[in-house]
């Protein structure tokens, strides 16, 4: 796929401190495929990460583990494009509707993190 661009938006702080931020400051945030409407992934963001993901209009997140920002794909090239951005109705969870470049979104080589399905007790 040849490079996208992202959309940017108002970086507007009162609307970002109206974020529900859990006890460690941070937010789950939904990524989804424009195109198809699939789920690729979830993520955490700070105020920081939530501002520049607005900004640039690349995704960008928090590492809990690393405890560093990380902007999706600079290390393996499978980077999201921002094309519409939303929280919910109780302000704790985000929305990012994306075009994804590259393999996917997941860290394994899936196209999505979510490819594992619970067992179905159908025949």
């Amino acid at each position: 796929m040849e490079s996208e661009t992202g959309k940017s938006f108002i970086v507007d702080d009162e609307e970002i401190s109206g974020i529900a931020f859990n006890s460690e400051g941070l937010v789950p945030a939904i990524i989804q495929e424009q195109s198809s409407g699939k789920v690729l992934m979830m993520a955490w963001m700070n105020a920081e990460s939530l501002r520049e993901t607005l900004s640039t209009g690349r995704t960008w997140f928090w590492s809990r583990s690393r405890q560093e920002y990380w902007c999706k794909g600079e290390t393996s090239g499978d980077r999201q494009f921002v094309q519409e951005a939303f929280y919910d109705c109780d302000l704790d969870t985000l929305l990012f509707s994306v075009i994804q470049e590259g393999k996917g979104a997941c860290h394994t080589g899936e196209f999505t993190c979510f490819f594992t399905p619970f067992s179905s007790n159908e025949n």
